[in-house]
């Protein structure tokens, strides 16, 4: 233990507990059945396939389509350069980059409200099955998790010191978030909806309002870009549903319930030359501060590991509330209100939100302890018990569902497996609809011993995910001359395509073909096709 300005804090495992503890568990729950059984659904096989394309072939990629995932791509390709692991390789950078933002999370709880909330809000951040399903999942979504979890941390240290760093670099780790996935940007609303509601000098405002516009400023660029590729990109987006409206409101109602069991009573007032202080002044040091100079006290040890642990004051706490409701509702209820315009809206574009909801439900974890530490030894252990069979009641059944294929829409193996063991040495493939060609795309050795009676160019020389299509009346003449055909089809009941080339392709095989053999697999049907009368030859 060491003093600080006449300030007590902690050195050593207990003061990187809040980071350490989270991070191994979010490691631990990460490596558990990291291969999901085997499977592999429709978006992380682009990010196979396309991530195993030249550095050429991706410039010409990301020309077209997908430049909001362009710098995820190119991670993902260095990383096969390096080990082309399979699998593994694929959701290793998802599975640490959950650490990075359990740890981040443990960091700025307990910078606000003590070592312990540290702790609880990392753990509970792990634990959540959105976060375990992204964090096994090959796109980029957990990456820009922990860098806006990492660039809020440096927010805070930026409202609380008269130092310049750590704006730029919070500039610089949101402005890498946002070049991960460009919606990353509906951060900076959270952060500046807390700055609004914690009345923080002008000063403060004025850096992050310089940050922020170098934020907009790096991104220019990739949304420029993006923005011309957004047909094709977002077209298949529809309007939020009811039912996604209803799981908003009631993530919403929830983090508002516990925002106002944790408020601190009584007014917070200005402090100092600048930052929040805690009625009463004394020893401060959490949350929106400033020390008045070069003499930042949380350079030197993280603010707020005192001695007790978690006694870290109104002022940190009521940074806390503020910071963790806005960043679980403000970029959701953003993105989904422009969507009632222009439909943009995908949950896991903003899954980062959950790290606010996190701060929250650790705060008021800690608190009930507090409260358990007060009641009488009889009643304690029980109560312990209780809470802890309760906990793997529910969180171990969606812990299972989410290292499952069916957690996905599809199974990508599972439709190459049904390929392989159905296809034969010169049989003909169809892909209805087109875009469910990438279900092949990731197994090129399997794909290359079938003649694709549609494809016109491939995906890596037109610069597209799924290649370009021959026009409708080549299709026809291509398909009528096939003598055995594999068709990839969606599930029945799916909607089907308007456009010609997937009209004939239907028109054709129900009125010249008949089915010689179905397998249904997760997601999808493999259908054999023969000529009328020819499936016994």
């Amino acid at each position: 233990m060491a003093r600080q300005g006449g300030r007590r804090t902690v050195r050593g495992p207990a003061c990187r507990a809040p980071a350490l503890v989270p991070a191994v568990l979010a490691v631990v729950l990460g490596l558990w059945g990291i291969g999901r059984r085997d499977s592999m659904w429709r978006d992380e096989s682009v990010t196979y396939q396309v991530a195993h394309r030249s550095t050429g072939e991706l410039w010409h990629l990301l020309g077209h389509i997908d430049a909001v995932h362009g710098l995820y791509y190119l991670l993902m390709h260095a990383v096969f350069a390096v080990w082309d692991g399979g699998l593994p390789a694929l959701r290793l950078p998802s599975m640490l980059a959950t650490a990075m933002a359990a740890a981040g999370t443990g960091v700025i709880g307990a910078r606000l409200a003590g070592r312990r909330t540290g702790v609880l809000a990392g753990l509970v951040l792990v634990l959540l099955p959105v976060t375990q399903q992204y964090a096994q999942e090959g796109r980029s979504y957990a990456l820009v998790t922990a860098a806006v979890t990492w660039a809020t941390y440096l927010f805070l240290r930026g409202t609380g010191s008269a130092r310049r760093r750590w704006w730029a670099g919070y500039a610089a780790v949101l402005a890498l978030a946002c070049w991960l996935h460009e919606f990353a940007v509906l951060a900076l609303a959270a952060h500046a909806l807390t700055l609004w509601r914690l009345r923080v000098p002008r000063r403060v405002l004025r850096r992050w309002a310089v940050a922020s516009a170098a934020v907009l400023a790096a991104l220019l660029p990739l949304a420029v870009v993006s923005a011309r590729q957004a047909d094709r990109q977002l077209g298949w987006l529809g309007r939020p549903s009811t039912g996604q409206w209803l799981a908003y409101a009631a993530v919403a109602v929830v983090c508002v319930l516990l925002a106002r069991l944790l408020l601190p009573r009584g007014p917070a007032r200005a402090g100092g030359d600048g930052g929040i202080t805690r009625d009463g002044g004394g020893r401060d040091g959490e949350g929106i501060r400033d020390d008045g100079g070069e003499g930042d006290a949380g350079d030197e040890a993280d603010a707020g590991d005192e001695a007790d642990g978690g006694d870290h004051g109104d002022s940190g706490r009521r940074t806390l509330v503020w910071l963790g409701l806005w960043l679980a509702v403000a970029p959701a209820g953003l993105l989904m209100t422009v969507s009632l315009a222009k439909p943009w809206y995908v949950d896991r574009y903003v899954i980062y939100g959950m790290t606010g909801a996190a701060l929250l439900a650790g705060a008021a974890l800690d608190r009930a302890l507090a409260a358990r530490f007060r009641v009488a030894p009889a009643i304690r252990v029980p109560a312990a018990c209780l809470a802890a069979v309760t906990a793997v009641a529910v969180l171990l059944p969606w812990s299972l569902s989410v290292r499952s294929p069916q957690s996905r829409k599809d199974d990508v193996v599972a439709v190459s497996r049904a390929v392989r063991d159905l296809a034969r040495p010169g049989d003909a493939v169809l892909f209805l609809p087109a875009r469910r060609r990438e279900w092949l795309l990731s197994r090129p050795r399997l794909y290359a011993g079938l003649d694709d009676l549609a494809l016109a160019e491939s995906p890596a020389s037109s610069g597209t995910l799924e290649g370009t299509e021959l026009p409708a009346a080549t299709i026809r003449r291509r398909l009528l001359a096939a003598r055995r055909v594999v068709a990839l089809a969606d599930p029945a009941g799916q909607p089907l395509d308007p456009y010609p080339q997937e009209a004939v392709k239907r028109d054709v095989l129900r009125r010249r073909f008949e089915v010689c053999a179905r397998t249904r697999v997760h997601g999808a049907q493999v259908i054999v096709y023969a000529p009328a009368g020819r499936c016994a030859r």
